[in-house]
C-alpha cells in the first residue's frame, strides 16, 4: 500500500502551524501520544559524532494511528476526530487535542518526519509509515510496513537545526516538561513520560506543593496549586489557568515576588473551560471575570510567599548560627539592620546554588563582607545591592 494525503488548507497557514520552540513541539507530540491512550511515552534526542542534535524520537505504547481513516486524521485540518469526543477511546482519559494541528509541530524539530504506527483492526495488527517534510508540510505519504509486535506510534524527526541543541540541557528540558504535564500526571498517575531515560515527574523536581482555595467577591471559587521547583527554568513564575482535567488553557506571568524561589501556580476550575471557549482567557485582565481570578490568585500567592519566606528565613538563620557563620551576636546590631541582612542573605542563598554549597568558614567570610558592604547601600534587595 502506498498513497499520498493532501491537507486541505493554505500552504502558509500550514507552515505557520509548524512553528514552535523545540520543547513546545515535543509537548504536542506527547499530547498526541496521550490522546491515543499511551501509558508510557519515551522522548529521545539523537545526536551526531560532534554532539549536535540530529533528530528527536517520541515513542508510545498507545492504540496507534488509524491509518484506514488517514484521509480524515492527517488530511483534514480542524476536523480531527477528537472534536466530537471528550475522552480517549480505551482509558477514558480527557482529550487534549481538538483541531488536528499538533502533528505539524514535528517540523519545528527537523525537516523530515516519520510516524511509524501499529494499529489493531478486525482483530489483527496493521503497521504503516506516514512520512512528510517541512518543504511540503501539507503532503503526507502512507506506506505499508512489516507488522509490529504491539500497537503504538514512534515519531522520528530528523535533519534538526541548531535551535534543537537547547534540548541537550536535559535538566532544563525535564523541568519544563514536568511543569507542563504536572496536573495531568497528577490526574493520571499510571502515565509515565521519560526524556532521554529521565522520568518527567513533578515529584522529583519540585521542592514543595501548596493547595489554596481562592474565592471571588461573586462567590465563585477556584483551586490554586503552587508548585515550588528545585531549580530555575525559563517557564517558571507563570500563572496557569487549567480545567479539572489538568490541561493548560492559558498562562500568563504571575507578577508576584517569590523570594527567589522558582514556581508555577496552577489555577484550576471547571469555569475556565467555558471561558477558554469564549476566548475570554486570552483577553486576560481586559475581561472583568478573568481579572478577578487573577487578582485573587495574586493575593493568595503574595500571602503564601510572605509566610513561606518567614519560615525559610527563620530555619536558615538558625542553621547559620549553629555552624558559626552568622555575623551577629545575640545582642549585636539593631533589629532593623539584622532584618535587612537576613533578607539579603536569604535571597543570596536562594539565588545561588554555589553559595548554598559553601562550608561554614567560607560562608562566614561572605557574610562578613556582606555586612560590611551593606552599610553603604540604602536599598535592601539583592538586585539593588549588586548594582
Amino acid at each position: 500500500m502506498s498513497k499520498l494525503i493532501y491537507v486541505q488548507a493554505q500552504a502558509d497557514h500550514i507552515a505557520s502551524l509548524a512553528k514552535a520552540t523545540p520543547v513546545a513541539a515535543i509537548e504536542e507530540l506527547v499530547w498526541n501520544a496521550l490522546d491515543a491512550d499511551a501509558r508510557e511515552v519515551r522522548i529521545d534526542v539523537m545526536t551526531g559524532p560532534l554532539g549536535a542534535v540530529e533528530g528527536v524520537r517520541v515513542a508510545d505504547d498507545g492504540t496507534g494511528i488509524d491509518v484506514l481513516k488517514a484521509d480524515a486524521t492527517f488530511g483534514s485540518l480542524g476536523g480531527s476526530w477528537k472534536r466530537s469526543a471528550t475522552e480517549t477511546p480505551t482509558a477514558a482519559r480527557h482529550l487534549h487535542g481538538r483541531h488536528g494541528r499538533g502533528r505539524f509541530k514535528a517540523f519545528a524539530l527537523g525537516t523530515a518526519a516519520e510516524w511509524r504506527t501499529t494499529m489493531r483492526a478486525g482483530g489483527e495488527l496493521l503497521s504503516f509509515v506516514i512520512s512528510g517534510t517541512a518543504q511540503a508540510p501539507g503532503v503526507f505519504e502512507v506506506t505499508s510496513a512489516p507488522t509490529g509486535p504491539a500497537t503504538g506510534t514512534e515519531v522520528c524527526v530528523t535533519n534538526s537545526g541548531l535551535n534543537c541543541d537547547s534540548l541537550l540541557n536535559a535538566a532544563e528540558t525535564v523541568q519544563t516538561l514536568a511543569a507542563k504535564f504536572a496536573l495531568y500526571l497528577k490526574s493520571y498517575p499510571d502515565v509515565r513520560i521519560y526524556f532521554n531515560g529521565l522520568p518527567v515527574t513533578p515529584v522529583i523536581v519540585q521542592r514543595g506543593v501548596a493547595d489554596i482555595e481562592v474565592a471571588l467577591e461573586s462567590g465563585a471559587k477556584a483551586k490554586l496549586e503552587i508548585i515550588e521547583w528545585k531549580r530555575r527554568f525559563a517557564g517558571a513564575g507563570r500563572l496557569v489557568f487549567a480545567g479539572p482535567d489538568g490541561f493548560e488553557l492559558h498562562s500568563r506571568p504571575c507578577g508576584v515576588r517569590s523570594g527567589g524561589l522558582p514556581f508555577t501556580a496552577y489555577l484550576v476550575s471547571p469555569r475556565f473551560t467555558a471561558l477558554a471557549a469564549e476566548n475570554a482567557l486570552v483577553m486576560d485582565e481586559l475581561n472583568a471575570e478573568v481579572r478577578a481570578y487573577v487578582d485573587a490568585a495574586k493575593s493568595a500567592l503574595k500571602a503564601h510567599f510572605a509566610a513561606a519566606g518567614d519560615e525559610r528565613g527563620a530555619i536558615a538563620v538558625e542553621g547559620w548560627k549553629e555552624e558559626g557563620s552568622y555575623p551577629f551576636g545575640a545582642d549585636e546590631a539593631a533589629p532593623k539592620e539584622r532584618k535587612r541582612f537576613d533578607a539579603l542573605a536569604l535571597e543570596l542563598s536562594e539565588r545561588m546554588e554555589a553559595f548554598r554549597e559553601l562550608g561554614g568558614a567560607d560562608r562566614r567570610i561572605v557574610f562578613g563582607l556582606l555586612r560590611h558592604a551593606m552599610a553603604d547601600v540604602k536599598k535592601g534587595t539583592l538586585k539593588e545591592f549588586l548594582k
